[in-house]
């Protein structure tokens, strides 16, 4: 059976506009940009604009296609908010080829810095900038012969983030197509400061260098085979037995090759998890790290933290509702993501906390007219109690 035609967008389904009101000042770079590449001097849709009526379909759950944005665009309310007219979806579809995603990676980096860590405490401060990197894959459609992934008959876009574990925000992304280096997206987006935890698929010795020498550190899962030798064998406290830790060792990692690249000791530490391996036996991980000043248990305690990326790429695709790709090229797909990101952002922003489907629905039924400012406060309120 055909599916019912979803009715037409109206003026009363949307409210609370006001807040994009306040977003013209961090779009402004946009629509700078967009009118100096408009050399012939008609176009009709710049990039503000473009991204405006992105992130209204990200609040408004009425609005969920390229078609819906088209929509949305014709009403008066919407032009008066986002200054634009009535775009063609010839407009929005060229829109996503010709606009720089490059501007909004550089808004999403400065709303994540005004961002406030949500975590607090001796932990906190001994973990400041944990950053987690890792990467998620979105489906494409088989003419994306861009995206190469796994093989001819597969197509996927993959987002390779850094998300700020203890502020529980991401603060920088690149898109690559599904076979995109994880470990190479990394190298190149390094930044100061940082204590990155990454995952097994990250274990590179090299890459390990180049973080320290980006002036940043590291707590990495290596493999189970890995060798080392060891130059100081550390004391077990209390506190670190009681988070599973089994050694703790300084070592130069690596053979007479493989270690080559190191230019200092690091430190190795076994860490049981708790679970057991498909022989029954208890699961240890390996973890390195350059910190040798860190109690060993807060070298655990910052790997377990590495699942909070995972967590936000659930809410990412599955609430925020980001698997639908509105474009087929890698340009319009980076430009949605980088959108989609600042959505999440601005929602850490507005709360004070970390996005949830509940709190994402309570501003979608204020968009949409269900619900009012006040009830909107009031169920913050209530999140606040419930933490306190």
């Amino acid at each position: 059976m055909a599916q019912p035609r979803r009715a037409d967008l109206r003026e009363k389904d949307l409210q609370g506009l006001k807040y994009f009101r306040a977003l013209g000042p961090l779009l402004d770079p946009l629509h700078a940009d967009a009118t100096a590449r408009d050399r012939a001097g008609n176009r009709q849709l710049f990039f503000d604009q473009y991204a405006g009526l992105l992130l209204l379909m990200f609040f408004n759950p009425i609005i969920t296609s390229l078609r819906g944005i088209q929509q949305a665009s014709s009403l008066a309310k919407v032009q008066k908010q986002l200054g634009c007219g009535r775009a063609a979806l010839g407009s929005l579809s060229e829109a996503s080829r010709v606009f720089d995603p490059a501007l909004l990676r550089q808004i999403l980096g400065d709303l994540a810095q005004q961002t406030q860590p949500l975590l607090q405490g001796r932990e906190a401060e001994a973990l400041r900038g944990l950053t987690a990197a890792d990467g998620t894959l979105f489906d494409a459609l088989p003419k994306m012969a861009w995206a190469l992934w796994v093989d001819d008959e597969h197509r996927a876009v993959k987002m390779h983030l850094h998300f700020d574990v203890l502020k529980g925000v991401p603060c920088d992304a690149t898109v690559t197509c599904g076979n995109g280096s994880e470990t190479e997206q990394l190298r190149a987006t390094l930044q100061p400061g940082r204590l990155y935890v990454i995952d097994r698929g990250y274990a590179e010795y090299q890459l390990f260098q180049n973080i320290i020498d980006a002036r940043s550190s590291f707590v990495g899962r290596i493999r189970d085979n890995a060798v080392w030798t060891v130059i100081e064998e550390r004391p077990i406290s209390a506190a670190a037995r009681a988070a599973g830790v089994r050694s703790d060792r300084i070592v130069r990692l690596g053979g007479p090759q493989s270690g080559a690249v190191f230019k200092q000791p690091l430190r190795v530490i076994e860490v049981e998890t708790g679970k057991t391996d498909s022989q029954g036996r208890p699961e240890v991980l390996l973890l390195a790290t350059d910190r040798l000043d860190l109690d060993a248990e807060l070298v655990a305690l910052a790997y377990r933290f590495r699942w909070t990326i995972e967590l936000f790429f659930r809410w990412f695709k599955c609430i925020l509702g980001c698997r639908h790709l509105l474009s087929t090229s890698r340009n319009g797909i980076t430009i949605q993501l980088y959108v989609a990101l600042i959505a999440s952002l601005l929602i850490s922003l507005w709360t004070g906390r970390k996005p949830t489907k509940r709190t994402l629905e309570m501003l979608q039924f204020y968009f949409i007219g269900w619900a009012t400012a006040e009830e909107v406060q009031a169920h913050l309120e209530g999140l606040a109690e419930h933490e306190g």
